[in-house]
This record gives structure tokens, sequence and C-alpha cells, in this order.
């Protein structure tokens, strides 16, 4: 499909809403690592338990999502996280989103349109964008094109090659989100249902066993692509989330630590068989009823948790369209007029989790990469009238960051840590450099373990996430440890079954072809030897042992030397 396509399930995910009652603007959230069977010898030492995430820079992170719909009309693809440097600055991409279904409760793919209404979100999902799209060399990571009977092309396989070139960076699906928690609360209720839908999510997006749909998928074809999962559930126990959500107000709050507990178990359990630790986090609510009201702030969840982000933006935006005024504000404004319930600030979430007994180092500051807009605003002030929602690129009231950097007139209020702008007309409130630089001194002087980015799409230069990382990518390192030892693709990890030095490997002398070496690159119609067999890819791949991915992975074998 041309770069005209329109997605099947929308274009946007961030207009949340943080109260009761709020008219949020409609948003679409649309819809994996590795672990094919591999064997890690000291894979009983190997598994970590929860707590400290094992992927940092300087020990901090920082978590960019990567929207899934973005791929068509904003015309950003993984390749652009590349060749801006931004990969760079970051230790973590989450993948926005994977849906539930609504019948049997489990993750799915599928391709079918998200629509209007309660309902909307029922079955809705885009298997073309995360596997079914090829690239070609020009707009791919590697460089090479995708070819028709690839078992996995689009986004999935460019995080893949991604991953390649950034070994330390890693990638998470995000499950829920705005649109999509609406059967959150039915797939946790029960302890059969608990482990029935987190058994789909890991089998489909860790083992890889995607669905065969035009083509494309098949069993382990997604091996190697995520690393685990950021749970993105708007809200347990709350009434606050999108129209029609499942909500059980009395036992949402329990029913979803235990569903986390099981998604440690069961990610835990393929860490036994591959030797590597998979990673678990959240995307933690900032209106202190959201928090109390789905257990957010009980220390246990943390224990399943290897972190969680706070939403750090949308504290207020044009759903009050006569009043203008910060989204994103680090600390709190004593001119906001609003009742003492409604004045948000960063800060303020932030304490709600630390006074609750949670480790700073688990927590991350989320930062936007767009802005809160108002029309009809003719005072420079925060908290002035205004008569409606700024015009948006893609909807109402919001716009990028790269969209609203230059509008009018700046200004920065150094003790509130807030942005905005404004040309006489239109009002936005949104981070730029001087707002980020002191929301990193802060992460630094709050031993926060770093911070989380919405999204990717909205500031393609990287100016953001380097004016973070001027305050955190030196100097003294952050509470985040770094490197797992454990890892079983690392090619100098004596223990790696992989590595092509393993003395316990067949020799090759007698093949034709080089040895297999797991950090080399191959393309389609590259030939190996490895484990006294000849082997040739079927499409670019690096670091997938040949022999281990099945009929569907990238080798096929050419038998015995």
């Amino acid at each position: 499909m041309d770069s005209t396509y329109e997605p099947p399930s929308g274009i946007s995910r961030t207009g949340r809403r943080i109260l009761a009652g709020v008219a949020a603007f409609a948003v679409a959230a649309s819809t994996a690592v590795a672990g094919a069977g591999l064997l890690a010898a000291n894979a009983a030492e190997a598994e970590t338990s929860a707590g400290v995430s094992t992927s940092a820079i300087n020990g901090f992170r920082s978590v960019g999502y990567f929207a899934q719909w973005g791929v068509y009309g904003r015309g950003y693809q993984v390749k652009q996280i590349d060749t801006s440097g931004v990969a760079d600055e970051l230790t973590h991409i989450n993948y926005a989103f994977a849906n539930i279904h609504h019948q049997n409760l489990e993750c799915f793919e599928a391709n079918k349109a998200q629509s209007p209404g309660p309902n909307g979100s029922d079955g809705a999902g885009d298997a073309w964008a995360d596997y079914g799209m090829g690239y070609t060399a020009a707009n791919s990571v590697s460089g090479a094109a995708d070819t028709w009977d690839q078992p996995l092309a689009g986004s999935f396989n460019q995080l893949k090659q991604l991953k390649a070139k950034h070994p330390d960076l890693k990638v998470m699906m995000s499950i829920g989100g705005w649109t999509w928690s609406k059967n959150f609360s039915l797939a946790a209720a029960t302890d059969a249902s608990r482990e029935k839908f987190v058994s789909s999510c890991v089998n489909m997006f860790i083992k890889g066993n995607l669905p065969v749909i035009d083509g494309r998928g098949g069993p382990g074809s997604a091996a190697g692509v995520f690393d685990g999962f950021d749970i993105d559930w708007e809200w347990p126990g709350s009434q606050n989330g999108n129209e029609g959500n499942h909500v059980d107000e009395a036992n949402d709050a329990r029913n979803f630590k235990l569903l986390l507990a099981e998604f440690r178990e069961q990610l835990d359990a393929v860490g036994r068989e591959t030797g590597k630790h998979y990673e678990l986090s959240a995307f933690l609510p900032a209106n202190p009823a959201d928090i109390e009201d789905g257990g957010w702030n009980d220390p246990e969840i943390f224990e399943s948790l290897d972190f969680g982000n706070v939403q750090g933006y949308d504290l207020h935006g044009a759903w009050d369209a006569a009043l203008t005024g910060h989204q994103g504000n680090l600390y709190h404004d004593p001119a906001d007029p609003r009742e003492a319930a409604r004045q948000f600030s960063v800060d303020l979430a932030v304490q709600e989790y630390v006074d609750a007994g949670i480790d700073p180092a688990q927590l991350g500051l989320g930062l936007a990469m767009y802005g809160r807009g108002w029309s009809g605003a003719p005072s420079s002030s925060a908290w002035g009238t205004a008569t409606g929602a700024a015009p948006g690129q893609w909807e109402a009231g919001i716009n990028d960051y790269d969209v609203i950097k230059n509008v009018g007139t700046g200004y920065y209020d150094a003790n509130l840590g807030a942005a905005w702008r404004h040309d006489g007309n239109t009002w936005w409130s949104y981070d730029n450099n001087q707002s980020v630089t002191k929301k990193a001194e802060y992460i630094r002087s709050q031993g926060l373990g770093g911070a989380m980015w919405w999204d990717l799409s909205g500031d393609r230069s990287g100016a953001l996430t380097g004016a973070l990382w001027n305050v955190l990518g030196s100097g003294t390192p952050g509470p985040v440890e770094g490197g797992d030892p454990t890892d079983p693709t690392d090619p100098t990890d004596p223990t790696d079954p992989t590595d092509p030095t393993d003395p316990t490997d067949p020799p090759d002398e007698q093949c034709a072809s080089a040895a297999w070496s797991a950090t080399a690159i191959y393309v389609g119609g590259n030939t190996v030897s490895h484990g006294g067999h000849e082997w040739r890819a079927k499409w670019w791949t690096q670091g997938e042992t040949p022999g281990t991915t099945g009929e569907w992975g990238v080798w096929q074998d050419l038998g015995a030397c």
C-alpha cells in the first residue's frame, strides 16, 4: 500500500482524560524477545527478580513510544529513529499498542478498523502495519528490501533490524492505551482468565508465534522482536477511562496486582529456558484518585514490575475550552484557578508513588513530544480565557512539538518547570529544551530511574531527547543497573549457546560455507555453516541461530556438510 493509505485503527492516542466526565478528544490506540527455545548453561541462575531494569544509558532509562499508526499519514517509520540519532539516546521502545479481544480475552492480531463508539475497539487491530507491510531498501533500517515471501515484515521486522544495529536497545509490546483498555478488567478477573490472557501474549509476542495473515506470520516468525511488555491499563477501578470500558471498582485493584504477578511468573518461566530476563513495565496515572482506585501506589505491584512511567502530561487540555493552562508543569502553580482536586503537577504525581514507599529508581518521568492548545486566547499568561481548542494537524487541541516549536513567542517559567507559546490568538502548552532540562535535573535530584516520551514521531530531530541526555547522559551515573551478564545473545558470554566459538558446537571445517557468526549481518541468499549443516538465509538477519527457529525461520537447512 502506498503512503497515502490511512490506518484502519485511527490516528492518535494522546487525548487522555484525567477526570470523570471530562470530554476527551477521540483517539485510536492501534495495534515481539526472543526466546526461540535457546537454553543457556546457567539458565537457572539467569532469571533475575523484578526490581531494577537491566538496560540503561549512564544508569538511566529513556523510553520512547512508537505509535503503530504513525507509519501512515504521519510517515514516521522505524528507520527515522536510527537516522536521527535518537536510537542512541533511548534504552527502550514501547510499541503502541496491542489490543485484548472482546470474545476470548486474549492478545491477537487482525486487520480490522477502529470504529466510533464504546464498542469501536472490539476486534480492532492492524496486522498490516505490525508485520505485513513490505519495506523498500530505501526506507528499511538495514538497507535491504523486504521480499514478498518473508514471514515477518512491517514495523516488527524494522524494530528487529534496529535492535541489531543498537544491541542495548530493548523493545516492549505495550498493551492497552486509552482506546484499547476496554477489556483489561475482564481479562484480569479470575485466575483462569489471567493465565489464559498472559499466555496468549507471551506466545504471540515473546515466542513470536504470529497468526498467518495475508502470507505473513507463522510459528516463531516474531521471535527476537520483543523483550517484554508494557502494561497501559487506563484505568483499573476508575470510571475516568474511555467510554465503554469494563470497570470493576471493587476488584480491579486486586486483580490488577494479580495480573502483573501472572505476567512476571510467565515471563520468568520463558527466561529460565532462554537465560534472559524479560522486562515488565507500566504506564502510571498522575491523578491521585486514579492512583488510589487502581492500587498503583501499592509497593507490592513493583515486585512484579521492573519499572513504571508516571504520566507527566495531559494535566490540562482544551476539554476545558475556555481556560488556557499548563499540561505538564513540573511544580504546582499557585495561579491555577481550578478547584484543588484538579490542580495537578508532575511533582505531585511522583510524590504520590514515592510517599507510598515505592523506590524512585523504579519510576520514570513522562515527557510530551506534543503540545495542547487553545484558540481565541488574547493573553500570553497561563490561565487566561479562550474560545476553544486550537486547530491541530491530527486532532483539535493537539499538535506535535515539531509543528508548534516556533509558533509565536516562547515563554518559560523556571519556578514551575513549564513552557508555552503564544501568537496573540493560539496558546500552546508543551515541553521544550528548557522544561526538559529542568525535569532532567529533577530526575537526578529525586533519584528517579529516567524518563519516558509520548511519542517519538513528535520530535523527529531528537532535540528533546538530546536535551535530556545533556543532563543525564554523562556525569554521575543514575540508579539503574546496566548490562545483563546472562544475556544469551551476547557473543562474548562464555555460557552463550549461540557463541560461534562454543567448543560444544560440532566442527564446521568440512563445510564449504564460512561458519555462522552471532554478530554478522546476513541477507537473503547468504550461506553459512553451523552444527555440521549448511544454511541459506531467506532474508536479512542477525543473531538468529540456524536450526532454532523452525521451518518459518530465516534459515533454510541445505543439509549436512
